[in-house]
């Protein structure tokens, strides 16, 4: 297999290797990830390699689908053995999809197991990774002390209870494991599964919502629910920024015309949002938490998926048509010097745009490519850019955005060597000495991110 996934992995010169031997094992800190913290509380490990690589993974359903496997396979009543030789068979065709290499990697790192994923080899693997799932070393609480991970943040509704961090809490010290309030649902207004949401909030919380006061009452509860449950961070999924926000009396309008199910304009749906994003910021910066905006995600754009699967089963998109500037000037300003905001994007063309915010805002960072940009492509576009442009010392540093608790070393791993790339061509071409490479290298990897995110909680 010859060079394939070999010791010098995307690091292309000599001081590359060296600036990447100086930050390889340092601990991980992940701000941003889909685990389930229940997961990790109760121990429940893994039966096969399909629970492992595929059962939760869009990225992977999506690439299956691209190849033409039928959904009996995907996400349908096949076996999970089934699933996994339909797996099999198209992995060849992923290769240059980071999906490619993360998946490999996995069974390298994890598993020990080198052979190429392919038809002839599907059921070795799947034999192989069987029996090594037994072990107790391959229970999440393990996996993760195994990989480095000092701490991480999951993705959490306002509406959970966070018990299971609860308890994580007493019996955890290593890694820490903390909730991120993610109040998406919130911010859907004038959808139809908006309104179930409210009253559910409403109930969860002894508030009512079906005032705007009572809304925005809710909303501070489980803010504080999350705060007293060691929560450092809050994070929003936005298809584009907002804009100028609603007054207060022109919000409560719109939101009592929303609560009778009456119709909204456009402008009244971004106002209304914007008057929200705003109002989280208010409760973020008093908590001395980090706000975190995913920018640019087009969500459901494949109508059949949406409607034979539901939401979030693979057909999101990118666009490059959104406007950053407008729609970010008023948060930004209000809160200049007030409060921590990470943005990160979804399109390469809105990188620069984010760089030179960051540049004008201290208290805004680049966060690390997600989604269709995560991976060694687009992160070396982006971190030239960031070092161009802004300051690279001042990245926010790599999340993993992962499903897969399996999949975090790796992603963090090629994070890391890309990174190290970057700065070993630096070194190379005499433009910084490999000193001060290495330091770039560790605060990024490890030290901004911690200091961004966790400080309280060191």
């Amino acid at each position: 297999m010859g060079r394939f996934l070999g010791e010098n992995y995307l690091l292309r010169s000599v001081e590359a290797q060296e600036v990447f031997a100086r930050i390889e094992g340092l601990p991980i800190v992940d701000a941003h990830n889909h685990v389930k913290a229940e997961q990790i509380a109760t121990g429940r490990g893994w039966s096969d390699i399909w629970e492992v690589e595929g059962e939760s993974d869009h990225y992977v359903w999506e690439l299956m689908r691209r190849c033409g496997v039928a959904e009996e396979e995907i996400t349908g009543n096949a076996s999970n053995q089934e699933k996994w030789r339909a797996f099999a068979r198209v992995v060849p065709l992923l290769a240059g999809n980071p999906l490619y290499e993360w998946l490999h990697l996995d069974l390298r790192r994890r598993f020990g197991i080198t052979d190429l994923v392919e038809p002839d080899t599907a059921d070795p693997i799947w034999k192989r990774s069987r029996e090594a799932l037994a072990s107790p070393n391959m229970r999440p609480r393990s996996l993760l002390q195994q990989m480095g991970v000092e701490v991480l943040c999951t993705t959490d509704s306002p509406l959970s209870t966070l018990s299971w961090h609860e308890k994580l809490r007493e019996e955890l010290s290593s890694p820490k494991v903390l909730p991120t309030w993610r109040p998406d649902s919130i911010l859907q207004i004038g959808r139809p599964e908006w309104k179930e949401f409210v009253v559910e909030l409403g109930e969860k919380t002894g508030e009512d919502t079906e005032m705007f006061a009572g809304l925005l009452a809710a909303i501070e509860k489980t803010h504080k629910h999350f705060r007293s449950h060691g929560g450092v961070a809050s994070d929003h999924g936005i298809d584009t920024p907002y804009g100028r926000p609603a007054s207060m009396s022109e919000a409560e309008g719109i939101y009592q015309k929303a609560i009778s199910e009456r119709e909204l304009t456009v402008e009244e749906l971004r106002s209304f949002r914007s008057f929200l994003l705003e109002f989280f910021a208010e409760l973020d910066a008093e908590a001395g938490w980090t706000m975190q905006l995913h920018i640019g995600a087009v969500r459901d754009y494949r109508d059949h998926l949406s409607e034979t699967f539901g939401k979030d089963c693979g057909g999101d998109v990118a666009s490059h048509m959104i406007e950053i500037t407008d729609g970010l000037h008023n948060l930004l300003n209000v809160f200049d010097g007030k409060l921590e905001i990470v943005l990160y994007a979804m399109h390469p063309s809105h990188i620069y745009t984010l760089a030179s915010i960051a540049r004008a805002f201290p208290n805004v960072s680049v966060g690390s490519p997600w989604w269709f940009m995560d991976n060694p492509f687009h992160m070396r576009g982006q971190l030239l850019q960031v070092a161009s442009v802004d300051l690279l010392s001042n990245y926010a540093g790599m999340v993993t955005d992962s499903r897969k608790i399996f999949s975090f070393q790796s992603r963090t791993e090629v994070f890391r060597r890309v990174l190290a790339d970057v700065l070993g061509e630096m070194v190379a071409a005499g433009r910084v000495p490999i000193k001060v490479a290495i330091e770039i290298a560790t605060r990024v990897a490890y030290l901004r991110p911690k200091a961004l995110f966790f400080k309280k909680e060191m």
